[in-house]
């Protein structure tokens, strides 16, 4: 059997990892901007669509909550904490991740540490990864290059806002495909 190679909408799970506001100050304000602007298309589409959400915070004493524009997209998901670099090393993540649902798409910070880590657990859970690119950053751009080529090799499927959202839509008569296009203009 083929392990499908598309994000299928009934089939996903979207992880949000450690977006918090102490921690995008030791980003790239640039490249801080984009991949934001890319998870807050993701959230808003996945609320569309009912594709459940799941919110990570490291270790938020310190390094802030989740950043304010995030967190207004999903008032209504519990953040769950957490000190392990892999949040698959946290009960609570793996007493809310879905069961029935064997996709996840992986977005947040950093790509090449708390990201990194999770993914390679949830393949290790035999869970089909897919890392969003332009919706993960690192505080160097080399690491998250980095990650994303470590990634691929082990299994992820590396891919993009764009890719992610016309691929839960699946056909343009869709009845949200009008609003989902309109948050990539």
């Amino acid at each position: 059997m083929t392990i499908p190679s598309l994000a299928r909408l009934e089939a996903c799970q979207l992880v949000m990892i450690d977006m918090q506001t102490k921690l995008s100050l030791a980003m790239p304000a640039d490249a801080m901007y984009a991949a934001s602007k890319q998870v807050e298309i993701l959230l808003h589409s996945a609320q569309l669509l009912s594709v459940p959400v799941m919110v990570t915070e490291q270790y938020p004493q310190g390094l802030g909550q989740t950043l304010p524009n995030l967190t207004a997209l999903i008032p209504h998901v519990q953040v769950i904490e957490k000190t392990a670099f892999s949040a698959c090393a946290e009960p609570k993540f793996n007493a809310k991740l879905s069961r029935d649902k064997s996709q996840m798409i992986l977005v947040g910070m950093e790509a090449h540490i708390c990201v990194l880590q999770t993914a390679m657990d949830l393949l290790a859970n035999h869970k089909q990864v897919f890392v969003v690119e332009d919706a993960v950053i690192s505080r160097q751009s080399d690491h998250k290059a980095n990650a994303l080529a470590r990634l691929r090799q082990a299994g992820c499927i590396i891919t993009n806002t764009e890719s992610v959202l016309f691929e839960w839509l699946g056909n343009a008569q869709h009845e949200t495909f009008k609003t989902v296009s309109k948050l990539i203009r």
